[in-house]
């Protein structure tokens, strides 16, 4: 199985009515063929599944992380405490294909749905 970069978009919202595509995340996660992130194959991956969260001109670099429970979450390396977690909603049920939406639970608690804009496999 390969790795694939992921890019998230904000969909429309309160505050971005149109959504925006200068807000968001990319990230590298092994992507099965169903669409679904693949947890055996992340293990033997960890240091290579990375995260960007891009927020208007402010960027965080983490990595892709379990949870105790099977969550996934994206962990920055600069803010280095659980609670700063953003956690995906349901992201092992979700599919990760174009045009597909999903919700991340921000580090504030706000919870807010993106849209899967590319999928690209890069090994």
């Amino acid at each position: 199985m390969t790795l694939s970069r992921i890019r998230l978009e904000l969909a429309r919202d309160r505050e971005f009515p149109e959504g925006s595509r200068h807000h968001g995340y990319e990230f590298v996660a092994p992507i099965d063929n169903a669409g679904h992130i693949d947890p055996e194959t992340w293990k033997g991956n960890r240091q290579r599944c990375r995260v960007r969260h891009f927020w208007g001109g402010e960027e965080e670099v983490g990595h892709v992380i379990r949870k105790p429970g099977g969550a996934w979450a994206f962990h920055y390396d600069v803010l280095g405490d659980a609670d700063d977690d953003e956690t995906g909603y349901r992201f092992g049920d979700h599919t990760f294909r174009l045009g597909d939406y999903v919700t991340i639970k921000e580090h504030d608690d706000t919870l807010r749905t993106f849209r899967v804009v590319a999928v690209e496999d890069i090994d």
